[in-house]
């Protein structure tokens, strides 16, 4: 698919809702004795593989004609032997928080994935979970397809994250949800906090300290009992980023954005756009469900070349992609650091948009760490491709949002991989007036 140069860009939109919301609102309704309602939820790829890998360890889960979805859970301890392989597609998150799961569980599983998932690593899920009990049986590289035996009764957990993963720190608590006794996860550096919000809210016994650090102490006590909760998932801040940063390039363009989340721990994208000299403001802000939400108003800014402090990393760590696009056509210099993060996820995304910036007229250099990047100074870029997105969503969105401001268009070898995240991309894009 080619994306070519746009028109100005207009209108209102609300993007799918929010991925991280959306995974574990299913996985903790599934646990809840009774029926949860949610609202919003993202139908995208990746959720709908936790959603049926929820069912077939045991949990009711349907989907009205209006949207609301219904979820009767089996309680905490109640998860049921898979009789078939649990496939999770193209999803990380579904695939590390799920092991987290059966851990705590007396029942075998086995995760495969697509051939990007089962590229990535899950040692760093699979180490601290062996400690609770679970035990594992991989493929080379700690890789999927992966069988794991979860362990009944588990054995409590104290660990400190040697590396800002809300992932692996979600795995140990959902872990803690059946396991007897204190789980406790020390987070020098913190990340988002969807886990700890929603556990909460579906009644865990869970609290949070905060060291005069920053650092963050979580600690749960297991053998819950998780109470059925209304959920209503507010827009998704990943997704946002791309029409959000198309607005900013595209000269003449005003765009709201509806409903977005913005919790603290999600908004380092925002943060880093006003510091290049993006106009973005929010309005409407509310609270949803114990998550902070607005509207976002974007209109078409001069950027600034930046160099952000890597301890930002992960509160943006899925919107660096686009947020280099955003650096290809500052004014001056950006350098990224500290993003050792993005070289393990659906692609190595460092090389992967280094390669691709590349192919449309960019010059780049590519770190150990990150990636230094030469603004165009707002000029449009020749364009180019087919770029090669290594079947990952995100690198396909950020150089289709690129394609809106260059010369020649930027063709995108694989748009289908967009699927796993946001649906309906394309068709957002063309009703803003972009051409595709």
């Amino acid at each position: 698919m080619t994306f070519t140069a746009a028109p100005a860009l207009s209108g209102s939109v609300a993007v799918p809702g929010d991925k991280s919301i959306s995974h574990r609102s299913l996985m903790l309704s599934a646990l809840a004795v009774g029926e949860s309602r949610v609202e919003g939820l993202l139908e995208g790829e990746d959720v709908l593989a936790t959603a049926a890998a929820m069912r077939a360890m045991g949990a009711d889960i349907r989907r009205d004609d209006d949207g609301i979805w219904h979820i009767h859970g089996v309680g905490v301890g109640g998860l049921l032997q898979p009789q078939e392989a649990l496939d999770m597609g193209n999803s990380g998150t579904s695939t590390r928080l799920l092991m987290g799961l059966v851990a705590s569980h007396g029942i075998t599983a086995t995760f495969v994935g697509d051939a990007s998932l089962s590229k990535r690593p899950m040692a760093r899920v699979t180490e601290p979970l062996s400690r609770v009990g679970a035990s594992f049986t991989t493929s080379p590289g700690d890789r999927l397809p992966l069988t794991m035996t979860g362990a009944c009764p588990a054995v409590p957990l104290d660990y400190t994250l040697p590396v800002a993963s809300a992932q692996v720190k979600s795995a140990i608590l959902l872990a803690g949800l059946n396991t007897p006794g204190i789980t406790r996860v020390v987070e020098p550096i913190p990340t988002r906090d969807h886990s700890e919000r929603m556990l909460k809210g579906f009644g865990a016994d869970l609290e949070v300290e905060v060291q005069a650090d920053g650092t963050r102490i979580i600690t749960l006590k297991g053998e819950a009992e998780l109470k059925p909760q209304n959920i209503v998932v507010p827009g998704d801040p990943s997704s946002a980023a791309f029409p959000m940063v198309a607005a900013l390039l595209v000269p003449g363009s005003q765009v709201t954005i509806a409903n977005v989340g913005l919790n603290a721990t999600r908004a380092g994208l925002i943060d880093l756009l006003r510091e290049m000299g993006g106009s973005i403001e929010i309005i409407n802000a509310r609270e949803v469900g114990g998550e902070p939400v607005g509207d976002l108003v974007v209109t078409a800014s001069a950027l600034n070349g930046v160099e952000p402090d890597p301890a930002r990393a992960p509160s943006m760590i899925d919107e660096y992609p686009v947020a280099f696009v955003a650096a290809a056509f500052a004014h001056g210099r950006s350098i990224f650091r500290g993003l050792d993060e993005l070289r393990v996820k659906e692609s190595d995304r460092i090389a992967t948009m280094a390669t691709g910036l590349r192919a449309i007229g960019v010059t780049v250099e590519e770190l150990e760490d990150g990636i230094i990047i030469e603004g165009s100074g707002g000029q449009p870029l020749p364009g180019g491709g087919p770029i090669a997105t290594r079947l990952d969503h995100r690198i396909a969105m950020s150089f289709a949002v690129a394609g809106l401001v260059s010369r020649d268009g930027v063709t995108i070898d694989d748009m289908r991989p967009v699927a796993t995240s946001f649906p309906t991309f394309t068709t957002l894009l063309q009703t803003l007036g972009a051409i595709v």
